[in-house]
């Protein structure tokens, strides 16, 4: 059996030396990242005692990425990998260290890490694209469930020491362990990975081609289907998890029961992607995309019935595993988008990703406002379930 009939191992994977070392800078910068996130919220409100800035606080890193992703996003086929992946990196370090260091205004802090979130989407596309390059057919697939799940444990992991270092030493030190995250995830990418060369681009001005490369990306029927099929289930789950505290207080839960129930759904997506990744074969995997949607959406739809504590607990981690739809519309994405491009498009995926992400808790908190966080929760998964009519098919996925 061949290895796109039976899928790649994890073996094969991390045979790879160039893939080893951009998943150990991931992890490391990941989880120095949700640290970041949740110092700089706690750090802002104790400054200000306003919720409202505790909350820009946390969506500062995110929406500043649509500029970014659309305006720079040429930047990943121009520019060799490692130095703008190690730029990256450094860029983030430096933000936590200003932040900790420094005595400027909330809204100085707010700005550096918003300048800092514009370079995002181009450098986390050159790590994708460097990941398509060294990894072939279903082993690609599975190096980025690989990253998936890495992701989610990465993040566990920053939140959970996150709470630990906030609590006994303060934001300010907390902030200082995140800039020394980033800056051992710079040095792992300049020290183990090769200085490959950028792939020849269109050249000229930056803005125009990544606005001209956006637009043609974009104008594809087939890569446009399979961005949004990926954009918008994320962002009705990402607004779904942001109400999660809030639904704990409205359904009388014990103490400590929120920070249960925002790690199921990252423990969900983390076993939905080593097991569809790992022993799912490549071609039921896709078959299996829409099915997964309809997995990440409907559960969180039964939440609006208001479930107890233990069963609500696993429809979120069952949600979370639906979450692994992602992996059956990787390697279509990939074949759909011309080689020149490749760097644009993974740009492209995660400023959309990121950006509604962003939004999504916005919307969904307006509905919670005006109903219920159940009902808004229910509304979020419903939402979901109806995105699996984007996911095309085989006759949809051919190319003439």
């Amino acid at each position: 059996m061949s290895v796109a009939e039976r899928g790649a191992t994890y073996r094969e994977v991390f045979a790879e030396p160039r893939f080893r070392v951009l998943f150990l800078a991931r992890t490391a910068a990941i989880a120095a990242e949700s640290l970041r996130i949740f110092a700089l919220s706690v750090f802002v409100f104790e400054r200000t005692g306003s919720a409202l800035w505790s909350a820009l606080a946390f969506a500062a890193g995110f929406l500043p990425q649509l500029a970014g992703g659309l305006l720079l996003g040429a930047l990943t086929d121009r520019v060799r990998p490692r130095p703008l992946i190690v730029a990256g990196y450094l860029s983030g370090g430096a933000a936590a260290l200003l932040i900790a260091l420094a005595d400027v205004p909330v809204a100085v802090q707010l700005a550096v890490i918003g300048l800092v979130a514009c370079g995002t989407p181009v450098f986390m596309g050159a790590t994708s694209r460097l990941v398509a390059d060294v990894l072939t057919g279903d082993a690609y697939v599975l190096g980025r469930a690989v990253f998936n799940a890495a992701s989610s444990g990465a993040q566990l992991l920053g939140l959970a020491f996150g709470g630990v270092a906030v609590a006994t030493a303060g934001p300010r030190q907390a902030l200082l362990v995140a800039a020394g995250g980033h800056v051992l995830a710079a040095l792992i990418v300049r020290v183990g990975l090769p200085d490959l060369e950028s792939s020849p681009g269109e050249r000229g001005s930056a803005v125009r081609a990544s606005l001209h490369g956006a637009r043609a990306l974009l104008g594809d029927p087939l890569i446009r289907r399979l961005l949004l099929v990926q954009w918008l289930p994320s962002a009705c789950v990402a607004g779904a998890e942001a109400l999660l505290v809030a639904y704990a207080t409205a359904r009388d839960f014990p103490a400590g029961a929120a920070g249960a129930l925002m790690a199921a759904l990252p423990i969900g997506m983390l076993l939905g992607d080593l097991v569809v990744g790992r022993w799912v074969r490549p071609a039921r995997r896709e078959r299996l995309a829409a099915p997964l949607v309809l997995l990440a959406g409907g559960p969180l739809a039964v939440l609006a019935a208001g479930l107890p504590l233990g069963a609500t607990l696993t429809v979120l981690i069952i949600s979370g595993t639906g979450h692994a739809f992602q992996l059956g519309l990787q390697r279509p994405l990939l074949e759909a988008t011309p080689e020149p491009r490749r760097g644009q498009m993974f740009a492209l995926l995660s400023t959309g990703l990121m950006t509604l992400q962003g939004v999504s808790p916005v919307l969904l908190g307006t509905v919670a406002q005006f109903t219920t966080p159940a009902l808004a929760i229910g509304v979020a998964g419903a939402a979901t379930t109806l995105c699996a009519v984007l996911v095309p098919g085989p006759v949809n996925r051919a190319r003439p």
